[in-house]
């Protein structure tokens, strides 16, 4: 993992007010490494400059807290929802993610509030396009 640390894929303000423990399995931190290997950190490289994780790996309960899907990929770490700070450039990682990286799932979030890019691996990820 060159541009992303484990800590950043795991932090969550949610998770620290209520007391949630969100330390990943070492399962989970496998998933989060190859999403990391295989699309943010090439991702990072094309687009050349910083992009933060809003929120990438949560526990069951950090998962209830916050309201996500019943089957969040976030729960196993194969998704982060990323930002690089406004619309427009989000729209730009969603391009730069869609016409040359390999994902499970890219959902446009909000008109591009965030994007949620997922990574089962090579073998099955559907490059489902959404727009929430």
């Amino acid at each position: 993992m060159k541009y992303f640390t484990m800590k950043e894929l795991t932090k969550s303000s949610t998770a620290d007010k209520l007391g949630i423990d969100n330390t990943p399995t070492t399962e989970v931190s496998v998933a989060l490494s190859n999403l990391v290997t295989h699309v943010l950190d090439p991702l990072r490289e094309m687009y050349g400059k910083a992009i933060t994780v809003n929120s990438g790996y949560r526990c069951p309960k950090l998962n209830t807290a916050v309201s996500g899907a019943k089957n969040s990929q976030h729960m196993r770490g194969n998704a982060a929802d990323i930002t690089a700070g406004s619309k427009e450039e989000n729209k730009k990682l969603f391009e730069l993610i869609r016409d040359n990286l390999p994902f499970d799932q890219l959902i446009d979030e909000s008109n591009y509030s965030w994007v949620h890019v997922s990574y089962v691996s090579s073998s099955k990820n559907r490059k489902q396009i959404l727009s929430l």
